[in-house]
């Protein structure tokens, strides 16, 4: 039986990691001389003090969501994809592909969406093979993941540098294209009256939002749903029920493929306009430690990733105002909150669990003693 409220349990074990994981950091901060105080408030300034900081920070929200989702919907069928980040530059490749092959006689509007269609097929086609590993080869689906994210990596190279450069460049990229480039936030609601600074913000945020919806209703309001939760509980009952776990791993990791395959669509569609290597930056990890932050809910994952967003471009403006401080000491900040989050996730469950055990038995008691 839960001990705990399940919103203390999503919402508030969550909040007291973040908090340890500050109060950690400001012993840090401390240790080189710079207030904590000023760097929070510094922090907070850059990510939310302004439309632009706040356009960067849902920007990068916007991929922790992607890849967030990604590793919640395998690790409820019991499989832990850590090749979030491979998936989300094949995701890019199709994404950009689909967008070279398409940018002549095509309108946005059909442009677009067969690009979107792209990047989760591309995405979902890189998750597949690591699955079929794992479904009919026995490979551990941890080990073929990671290999892939290298294979990944490899691949990009060779097509940027040797097939899809753009004539005459310098740089590994390819040529801009036009008729699949996803409206900005920041336009859309100056031409609607609301004033908002120029940032990467751009429509791909709906559709993660979008996705967080429809992860939510396929888990835990289809049979399909109860059939993945049912894997990752207890495999042999699943099984007993009639569920066939090599059709599951595979239709669960190419989902999961998919949703990291969508960081190619705020990218590539949304922001470069081009294909080019290392776009995920690392999106893909961080995605590991937004689900488990998130205890692999929908709306755990959204808050989570709006932290690591805040993180990440607070982080850059604290770098820049307090030379101290540099982007090193952010990357060691989002450790220690991934850490907190990840491996030390239950430290502050018995100081959380006491209070709420004392009022129960307060109540049974109280209940007891009626007439």
């Amino acid at each position: 039986m839960r001990k705990l409220p399940l919103w203390v349990d999503i919402g508030l074990i969550p909040l007291a990691n973040v908090v340890l994981a500050f109060a950690v950091a400001a012993l840090v901060v401390l240790a080189i001389g710079a207030s904590p105080r000023e760097a929070f408030i510094d922090m907070l300034s850059g990510a939310l003090g302004s439309s632009e900081g706040i356009g960067y920070t849902l920007y990068y929200a916007t991929n922790y969501i992607f890849t967030g989702l990604a590793v919640a919907v395998a690790f409820h069928a019991g499989l832990f994809n850590i090749g979030g980040e491979g998936q989300a530059a094949l995701g890019g490749l199709g994404a950009g592909l689909a967008a070279l092959a398409m940018d002549h006689g095509f309108s946005p509007l059909l442009a677009i969406p067969l690009c979107v269609v792209a990047a989760a097929g591309f995405g979902a086609l890189w998750a597949a093979i690591p699955a079929y590993l794992q479904a009919w080869r026995g490979s551990h689906i941890v080990i073929t993941t990671i290999m892939f994210n290298f294979l990944a990596a490899s691949l990009m190279v060779y097509l940027m540098v040797n097939v899809l450069i753009a004539p005459g460049s310098m740089s590994p990229e390819s040529r801009d294209f036009t008729a699949a480039q996803l409206p900005m936030i920041g336009d859309l609601l100056n031409h609607w009256g609301i004033a908002m600074d120029a940032s990467p913000l751009n429509l791909s945020i709906v559709l993660a939002l979008l996705c967080c919806v429809l992860v939510w209703v396929l888990m835990w309001h289809t049979p399909f749903g109860y059939e993945v939760r049912t894997m990752g509980f207890n495999p042999n009952a699943a099984l007993y029920a009639g569920v066939n776990p090599r059709r599951m791993t595979m239709l669960v990791m190419c989902l999961s493929g998919a949703l990291a395959g969508f960081v190619g669509v705020n990218e590539i569609l949304g922001v470069h306009h081009r294909l080019l290597l290392d776009f995920a930056a690392g999106c893909g990890f961080g995605g590991i430690a937004v689900s488990l932050m998130g205890r692999n809910h929908p709306l755990g994952i959204v808050l989570a990733a709006l932290l690591f967003g805040v993180l990440q471009q607070g982080g850059t403006e604290l770098s820049f105002d307090i030379p101290t401080i540099t982007r090193d000491m952010v990357v060691a900040i989002q450790g220690l909150v991934i850490l907190f989050s990840g491996a030390l996730a239950n430290l502050p469950r018995p100081w959380l669990e006491a209070p709420f055990l004392w009022l129960a038995q307060k109540r049974g008691r109280a209940v007891e003693a009626r007439p």
